[in-house]
């Protein structure tokens, strides 16, 4: 996952990674008012039947619950957009918009701005704002052997396409992303066009560390990274500005469930994601009916109290459906990431990705079990217990980049504080790990140091609830055709006292 869900609950996760809502798969005619329970599905889209009447209060229940499955990706989303692009004075400011900001280090406990951070690869960041014109990337050559990759998450979450190793190689290139309204052709030096559904796009890079002291090369890299208009790469002139945005202040993600204001947010927000898409039509004319539509105001005061409770009340439900996709995962995450094709308009499982982690990578280019409780079926807890993690010899997780496990406290979902600074144990430490007897590798997870003849093999857990994710990148067939698990987290015994 990747954006910050301070509500999220105790067992979530996978990498920062997520799932959907509870609209899911856009099959069969039924009206999408005469759906019930946790299996939503709008239908395909119809000509406009506005109805002359307002809807009836179990009318407007029902939409408001499929509003806001469908809207809590978007009203997530945007907090990060507007923390990380919007708030000069937030710290966690990133830069303006269609520019790229390089991280030249690893991921620490002091960085608190997104859930389940990835400490393996440092970061780049830019997101896009692609109403004016397109926006080109280039990346340079690099290693064949290193890692990278350019994630491309529209406004919906959908993680539209990918630069990087997998996708596009190690070779380089200018790759130009398109919004919903462009319809010029590509420049001289374009390696590829990438076309967004919605006018605000995230890019999350991701630039593999071999070591500490691989971090001067790595810097190398990521100063290669260009982020740039159109018209800047071809030294044409600029086309004009598009209109300034009068953004408005994201909801305290506490009130996210409750607020009325969430609906304001994602009447706001759908703006940036016309038209809407051909599957989507009558699903928004839905949403029309309760006076949520694109950049308009939504003012829930001018509504009446049953009217008001209606839509608490909707809200509440479309949570609920949430709630039980994500307690059927059985911790595997990895079908609630991906493009439309892949999601197939399951709107409960896009909803739920959020809430576990959003931002995840899609199943092909990295996967996240996530280990949140030991064999016999108990919480992770560092001050209970004492765990290991084993791997056979010649089971090791298979993979064409590499793996890690990251340890997060909970409830925050945040790196932990330890003693050696270590957040995580993965494959390029294998020649500092020591192996078992049997050509095994046993990761020792405690609060307390196992001892120095097992000290190497540490993952430091908090004295308190925590969870862990598996990182796959590259995951070869045996991963994404199950036929290689992830072994259970044992317990080895009572935390120290």
């Amino acid at each position: 996952m990747y954006l910050r869900q301070t509500h999220s609950a105790a067992t979530l996760l996978g990498m920062a990674l997520a799932c959907c809502l509870s609209l899911t798969a856009c099959g069969g005619g039924k009206s999408p008012e005469k759906e019930t329970g946790a299996t939503v599905t709008p239908s395909p889209a119809q000509p406009s039947t506005t109805p002359s009447a307002a809807p009836s209060a179990d009318e407007a229940r029902e939409i408001a619950r499929d509003a806001y499955v469908y809207g809590v990706p978007m009203v997530d989303t945007y907090k990060t957009v507007y923390a990380f692009n919007v708030d000069k004075g937030n710290p966690q400011y990133k830069g303006p918009f269609n520019s790229i900001l390089n991280i030249a280090r690893v991921f620490t406990p002091e960085d608190t701005a997104f859930v389940t951070p990835n400490s393996d690869t440092p970061y780049s960041f830019a997101m896009l704002d692609l109403r004016a014109e397109p926006v080109v990337i280039t990346v340079p050559k690099m290693e064949k052997d290193r890692y990278f990759v350019f994630q491309l998450m529209d406004l919906y979450t959908f993680n539209f396409d990918y630069i990087g190793s997998r996708a596009t190689g190690n070779d380089g290139g200018s790759f130009l992303i398109a919004g919903p309204g462009w319809k010029g052709e590509a420049p001289a030096g374009i390696t590829k066009v990438i076309r967004s559904e919605t006018d605000l796009v995230s890019v999350v890079g991701r630039t593999q560390l071999f070591n500490p002291g691989d971090l001067d090369n790595v810097k190398k890299i990521q100063a290669g990274y260009r982020v740039q208009p159109l018209s800047a790469f071809t030294g044409g002139a600029a086309p004009p500005a598009a209109p300034e945005i009068q953004w408005i202040k994201p909801t305290p993600p506490a009130e996210d469930r409750t607020s009325l204001e969430f609906f304001n947010q994602l009447a706001f927000l759908l703006q940036f994601a016309q038209p809407a898409h051909p599957s989507e039509t009558a699903l928004r004319e839905r949403f029309a009916m309760l006076g949520i539509k694109p950049g308009q105001p939504f003012d829930a005061g001018s509504l009446s109290p049953e009217m008001q409770a209606a839509l608490k009340e909707g809200m509440a439900e479309g949570q609920k459906q949430i709630d039980a996709k994500r307690a059927s995962l059985g911790g595997k995450t990895d079908t609630l990431f991906g493009n439309r094709d892949f999601l197939k308009n399951d709107y409960v499982a896009r909803a739920t990705g959020t809430q576990v982690g959003i931002g995840a990578n899609s199943r092909e280019e990295a996967m996240y079990p996530i280990l949140d409780k030991d064999a016999s079926g108990q919480p992770l807890d560092g001050s209970k217990g004492r765990y290991t993690l084993h791997f056979a010899k010649g089971e090791l997780p298979p993979v064409d980049a590499f793996w890690s496990v990251t340890m997060y406290g909970l409830p925050q979902q945040l790196l932990v504080k330890n003693p050696i600074n270590r957040y995580l144990i993965n494959s390029p430490m294998l020649p500092e790990l020591k192996k078992d007897a049997d050509g095994g590798l046993t990761i020792y997870i405690q609060n307390e140091s196992p001892g120095k003849d097992k000290q190497a093999n540490w993952l430091p857990a908090p004295e308190g609830p925590f969870v862990m994710f598996m990182r796959y990148y590259r995951p070869k067939p045996e991963l994404l055709e199950n036929r290689w698990q992830t072994p259970p987290v044992e317990k080895a015994g009572d935390a120290t006292p």
